[in-house]
């Protein structure tokens, strides 16, 4: 399971239904979450990285210091699934996402990593799965870190 995290003073995310545009999704300050979910990720991913990203220390404190944590501040988290994380474009020109979980597999594990998220403590606001979305955000820093439950990097 993969995350790429960012820092954002404001984010919200929105869907197409028909003709307009449909708001399902707004934080203040907090955390931007992408998620992407692999065909071998089990449940210990998603708990993995959501303790990981509720204790992730990436919030100023008092001295200017990267110190704290959206828990340690109250802050919230908008979760929006992506599979394109798990693009392979090493060969050719067209990505390849066999490394992607199916969206029945994949709809599950994100249901639970927002579940493990909710758990911690953490405020969460998601997106549409398996919709085209539109997401809009303030990446406060600007901040951005990428994290890989089997730590490949």
């Amino acid at each position: 399971m993969r995350a790429v995290i960012q820092r954002v003073s404001e984010a919200f995310v929105t869907y197409k239904n028909t003709k307009e545009d449909k708001f399902c999704g707004r934080i203040t300050k907090g955390i931007l979450i992408y998620l992407g979910i692999a065909a071998d990720d089990t449940d210990g991913d998603a708990e993995y990285l959501a303790d990981k990203i509720a204790h992730l220390r990436i919030f100023m404190d008092s001295n200017e210091k990267m110190n704290l944590s959206i828990l340690d501040l109250g802050y919230e988290a908008l979760v929006i699934s992506q599979f394109t994380l798990h693009a392979d474009a090493r060969k050719g020109r067209r990505p390849s996402y066999s490394q992607a979980a199916g969206p029945e597999k994949a709809l599950i594990l994100y249901d639970l990593f927002c579940t493990k998220l909710m758990e911690q403590g953490v405020f969460v606001q998601t997106g549409k799965f398996q919709e085209i979305m539109r997401v809009h955000s303030i990446n406060d820093g600007p901040i951005t870190i990428l994290l890989d439950s089997k730590k490949a990097f």
